[in-house]
């Protein structure tokens, strides 16, 4: 068979039968790649724990026909911030699962690499709740359906913009409001993310905490109307309490 490398991201892992696993890789020269990884749930598997999810590693694989096999396995990365937090891993897992739902099998998307690497390498340096939905508003900007910000959907208007309507994809002003509410710091942030601020908009200091609800529950809700599925890892996430 044959052998190639690459970099990557695990994504996710399955069992497999007694001992192996099936581990999703987002790679950045070869796309998403699912292989099995044989006696890794072994205590005394050479793999070790280097195939957990949010792991960056540098992978050897034997090409198959739909499944390849890990043959080595290095580790670029230890994300050990993330794992040590609740809040840092289940934002962590939910980036994961976001890229993977967009990534194709075996089609290359070193945008989708670079930004999931970029945004976990942000949340293992500092927890900020809104890594996780800055990453998925700039996804939909990637995917061409990037959240109208600017001006009313309905009317156009740049003025008294405070709700956000998820099926029409964009901010609503007053006069036209049915969407999920929006404070003008809310808008703000998702205005500098989309506007190519993001570091900005992260080394400031944490906005009221209903606005990061504001931010973390619309991009999760535009991100799932885009993937028509729910994102089955932020059922963990508790949403910032005011105080």
């Amino acid at each position: 068979m044959p052998v190639y490398r690459d970099v990557g991201v695990v994504v996710r892992t399955h069992k497999l039968g007694e001992s192996d696993r099936i581990v999703t890789i987002i790679t950045q020269d070869s796309g998403k790649i699912r292989a099995v990884a044989k006696g890794v749930r072994k205590t005394s598997s050479r793999f070790g724990s280097r195939l957990e999810p949010m792991s960056h590693v540098q992978v050897q694989l034997y090409r198959g026909r739909e499944l390849d096999i890990v043959n080595q396995v290095e580790l670029v990365e230890v994300a050990n911030n993330i794992r040590s937090r609740l809040e840092c891993t289940t934002d962590g897992l939910a980036m994961c699962e976001v890229v993977e739902q967009l990534a194709h099998d075996r089609v290359p998307s070193k945008h989708l690499y670079r930004m999931l690497v970029g945004a976990l390498r942000q949340l293992d340096k500092q927890f900020s709740p809104l890594v996780l939905p800055a990453l998925q508003l700039r996804l939909l900007e990637v995917e061409g359906v990037g959240p109208r910000v600017d001006s009313c959907v309905v009317c156009a208007t740049s003025a008294d913009l405070c709700a956000f309507d998820v099926a029409a994809g964009g901010v609503q002003c007053r006069e036209h409001k049915r969407g999920l509410t929006l404070s003008p710091q809310a808008l703000e942030v998702m205005q500098g993310v989309l506007g190519g601020r993001v570091a900005e908009m992260l080394a400031r200091s944490v906005p009221q905490m209903h606005a990061v609800r504001e931010v973390v529950e619309v991009a999760r809700a535009a991100m799932e109307h885009h993937l028509e599925r729910r994102i089955r890892s932020t059922s963990l996430f508790k949403a910032p309490q005011a105080g």
